[in-house]
């Protein structure tokens, strides 16, 4: 091999050796800095709701963001103590005098925190400010019959305006719910599978607030088909392993596996059922001239099972 060749050669394996110790072994963020962006020291607000930002620091996982009252000098209560993925966060802050600070984090390792920064809070009329939503997260998928929904508290309210609706509120005339509430959750019990919005208004006996961020959630409560098995063919006499086989199922994004003992009844062992994304599954157990029975059955993205297949069984030669 040509000298040159040679240098190339060992400069890719030393690139892919240090590829793939990155990916089994997680890297230390410990001498690593985290860099803040705002709220900038000495920053003043009236409103209630603020914004955290932050630059993102290579191989962390998670941030730690710490709001103290007044400061983490003398500190007279810790506000927040949260972790956070990606590098925005918000929150609604009572009026009052705050510091914070963050640090960036992975499984094993930790950056030392920020420098506090100051910030200030000024109290005004709610008529500016705005809840924050905080379950369910927009977009959820489920196929529960109770949804509970639940939104952070706002300085100077007294109650909360919950609607939802499934025409993006064009008429409030005709919302699926419109109630006001002391709390800072409710449960929804929705009639219908379809997708829902719904938004929060702070108020009080003089002022209403800005309605909320609307966000959604759809629930869908019907099962996907019914899976048919393909192989073995039911019956058959077959020698290990033994390739199950069934048909992908429309709306499926995974499938449950049934593999029984020779009564059709009881799990083969304790890893069944067994849950998989593909449509096959190697059953390499069993003894010869055992009977086995195995099923299959759907599951779709809000969590809803199919009826299983009919059930086959096969005798290990």
């Amino acid at each position: 091999m040509k000298r040159l060749d040679l240098t190339l050669f060992l400069f890719c394996t030393i690139c892919l050796w240090i590829s793939g110790c990155k990916d089994l072994i997680e890297p230390s963020i410990n001498k690593r800095q985290v860099t803040v962006e705002a709220p900038s020291d000495g920053f003043k607000t009236p409103l209630y709701k603020v914004s955290f930002w932050w630059d993102e620091v290579e191989d962390a996982l998670k941030y730690r963001l710490q709001i103290t009252s007044p400061g983490f000098s003398q500190p007279d209560r810790l506000v927040l103590d949260t972790l956070v993925t990606g590098n925005k966060f918000s929150a609604n802050v009572d009026p009052g005098k705050y510091q914070w600070r963050l640090r960036a984090e992975n499984g094993s390792s930790a950056t030392d925190y920020s420098t506090p920064r100051s910030f200030e809070v000024l109290q005004s009329s709610i008529k500016g400010q705005s809840v924050e939503l905080i379950q369910p997260a927009n977009g959820l998928l489920t196929n529960n019959s109770r949804i509970n929904l639940s939104w952070g508290t706002l300085y100077g309210a007294t109650q909360y305006r919950v609607q939802i609706d499934t025409n993006n509120f064009v008429s409030e005339s005709s919302l699926v719910f419109n109630q006001s509430f002391p709390g800072t959750t409710i449960t929804f019990t929705p009639a219908r599978d379809q997708v829902y919005q719904w938004r929060v208004r702070a108020e009080n006996d003089t002022a209403q607030a800005r309605w909320s961020a609307v966000n959604q959630f759809t629930v869908d409560r019907i099962p996907p088909q019914r899976v048919k098995a393909l192989s073995p063919a039911d019956n058959a006499s077959i020698t290990k392993p033994v390739t199950l086989q069934w048909e992908n199922a429309s709306g499926a994004i995974r499938y449950r596996l049934y593999v029984m003992k020779a009564d059709s009844v009881t799990n083969y062992n304790d890893t069944f059922p067994v849950t998989t994304t593909d449509n096959n599954y190697n059953f390499q157990s069993g003894n010869s001239n055992e009977r086995i029975y195995w099923k299959v059955a759907a599951i779709d993205a809000a969590g809803n099972i199919g009826v299983p297949s009919a059930a086959r069984s096969f005798i290990i030669r």
